[in-house]
């Protein structure tokens, strides 16, 4: 790589690269800040990794609830998942937590949480994160939105917010 922008890209591009690799020894080990690449393998490892019809299957079968944590300005812009929660990042945690003065009931029910996102990386370190506060059923969309998309229906931002609130 030329720059650290090239660098960037290539960790990107090599989400499971071997520690040793030429490229990654030049920028990823030599920071002083953890790779989100490193992370969101770490990450996979520990969780159920779903397929999009194997989550349509789980929320048609078993109740499990699709929740979309892309930013809203995503959601306008690309469509929605039928049937999904949206819950921005930022607040997830706070959501799901049931004595966070913003626990939302939606959350309080035991019924399991697929985490989704536009590409799997944020949704990956949102459901690890859901695990480790220790809730129990939390997997996420591998391929996040983007193959949502090129395999199952959408909505968009207008037609999911009028079948929420119908």
């Amino acid at each position: 790589p030329t720059s650290d922008r090239d660098s960037e890209q290539l960790c990107r591009g090599l989400r499971s690269h071997p520690a040793d690799h030429p490229d990654c020894l030049s920028y990823c080990r030599a920071r002083p800040v953890r790779s989100v690449c490193d992370m969101v393998d770490e990450a996979k490892a520990a969780l159920d990794n779903l397929s999009c019809s194997e989550a349509q299957r789980r929320v048609d079968a078993e109740g499990a609830l699709i929740v979309d944590i892309r930013d809203i300005r995503e959601l306008q812009r690309d469509g929605c998942i039928p049937g999904a929660h949206h819950t921005p990042r930022g607040m997830l945690e706070f959501w799901v937590s049931p004595d966070s003065p913003y626990t939302k009931d939606i959350f309080q029910h035991g019924r399991e949480l697929i985490i989704c996102c536009a590409g799997g990386m944020r949704s990956a370190l949102a459901a690890k994160a859901l695990q480790d506060m220790g809730v129990d059923k939390v997997s996420h969309i591998e391929s996040g939105f983007e193959g949502w998309r090129d395999t199952m229906p959408t909505q968009t931002h207008d037609e999911w917010k009028a079948a929420r609130s119908a």
